[in-house]
């Protein structure tokens, strides 16, 4: 089996410092494996270093501990035999459709006739011929993917991987793209011997995938691993296809017993990432699972359907609801708690009162930005005492973002006032939580 091996990870960890000069572990004893003829699926809420994960196999980043290999021979930069397809499509727009595909293989020294042969022809397989003298803006969204995916195909990588490829795309762009991307792969009309892609989407990962792997989080880590046996195309409505999708569905929302309280999670500690979701979005999950057909009891694939958001969309909601307490989260079912039940009942005033009573009893950094915004003679703090916190956790990126939710979620639940002028967090002049 090892002469079949295109990838190959074993004990690999990786760590970023933070702010205050400590190391961050983002990756912890990660063993992986990427066999020929194989499509495998990494799925993972943020934080669980999904893409870090595919840069150190692509060679842009290295690997703190560990081994990795590509065709048993260990990786130190940027592989010929790797190719990468970004979800921001990283096209040059000052360069024409096929410049851009043909950029690899300048960089290569391939000479400008071969080059120009190889690009029409990756053009025409990927749906896009007679576009290569248009610029980058001239086209929609799914076409920049495909210019992105055929400057990954010219090279003729043994591998490729798609770092959440489709979802910047509509759901109908998207699974057309994903289609014509399986109908090359099983048609081996590309010589790519294996892909593995970064996803939040389950039903992409259900339809594509042969394996699925899935990771924990802070520090990334391999929790679970679905073998998927079923010959492509497969039909999105079959049963077994559902079963599957169910199976990932409770397999995400799988917690560690230590993140448990009584059926809900627990933000145990000032650096935990919270969920990226709005209190709009928030809600109208909540009074969607409290309506008809549901009645406050949901089966999580049937849910998205209804609502018709993304799984990277609805999947930050689920982990708020629980960490709130306004709803349990258990193996692919979604229910209301009573405490949730009341709080769609209630009027706003009572809404936002529980908001912010749950916010304080079970976030951490909610409560202490309110304890210390209460011990300041004057009330108010700025903001980037806090961010300067987080920083010790993670990423100046992600401490933005996490400020940013308990801003918003503070100041729904009238916990604490919020600036955007000067930055300042403040107490609410009359409060009584």
């Amino acid at each position: 089996m090892a002469q079949n091996l295109l990838i190959e990870l074993q004990g690999v960890a990786k760590s970023f410092q933070a702010a205050d000069g400590t190391a961050r572990s983002v990756l912890e004893a990660v063993d992986f494996t990427l066999a020929e003829g194989e499509i495998v699926a990494l799925l993972g809420k943020s934080g669980s270093g999904k893409s870090t994960l595919l840069r150190i196999m692509a060679g842009l980043i290295p690997a703190d501990h560990g081994k990795v290999a590509y065709r048993q021979r260990p990786i130190h930069g940027p592989v010929v035999g790797i190719a990468m397809v970004f979800q921001s499509f990283a096209l040059f727009p000052w360069l024409t459709v096929q410049q851009n595909v043909e950029l690899g293989l300048e960089a290569q020294g391939v000479p400008a006739d071969e080059r120009e042969k190889r690009a029409d022809a990756v053009l025409e397989m990927i749906g896009l011929a007679g576009f290569g003298g248009a610029l980058p803006r001239e086209l929609s969204g799914g076409m920049k993917q495909r210019v992105g995916i055929a400057r990954a195909l010219v090279t003729n990588p043994d591998i490729l991987l798609m770092d959440e490829a489709f979802s910047a795309l509509d759901v109908l762009t998207g699974e057309t793209l994903r289609n014509d991307m399986l109908e090359l792969w099983d048609g081996d009309k590309i010589p790519t011997k294996g892909i593995l892609i970064v996803s939040h989407n389950i039903e992409e990962a259900v339809m594509m995938a042969d394996r699925i792997i899935i990771l924990a989080s802070d520090p990334g880590r391999i929790r679970d691993e679905i073998q998927i046996d079923l010959p492509r195309p497969r039909n999105a409505d079959a049963l077994e296809v559902r079963a599957l999708i169910d199976e990932v569905y409770g397999l995400m929302t799988q917690r560690p017993v230590q993140e448990t309280i009584a059926g809900a999670p627990t933000a145990a500690h000032l650096g935990y990432r919270l969920p990226h979701t709005d209190i709009g979005r928030i809600e109208g999950v909540l009074d969607l699972l409290a309506d008809a057909p549901f009645d406050g009891h949901a089966d999580l694939p049937k849910l998205a359907e209804e609502s018709e958001l993304a799984d990277e969309e609805l999947f930050p909601t689920y982990e708020a609801l629980g960490l709130l307490g306004l709803a349990h989260v258990d193996k692919g079912d979604i229910t209301l708690t009573s405490l949730g039940q009341h709080y769609v009942d209630a009027d706003q005033a009572r809404k936002q009162e529980i908001f912010g009573q749950q916010l304080l009893t079970h976030v951490p950094l909610a409560a202490h930005i309110r304890r210390n915004l209460e011990a300041e003679s004057n009330g108010t703090l700025p903001e980037k005492r806090f961010l300067e916190l987080l920083e010790e956790f993670m990423d100046a990126v992600e401490a933005k973002h996490v400020l940013e939710v308990v801003i918003e979620w503070g100041r729904y639940g009238e916990v604490y006032d919020y600036d955007y002028h000067t930055g300042r967090l403040t107490l609410p002049e009359d409060s009584e939580i």
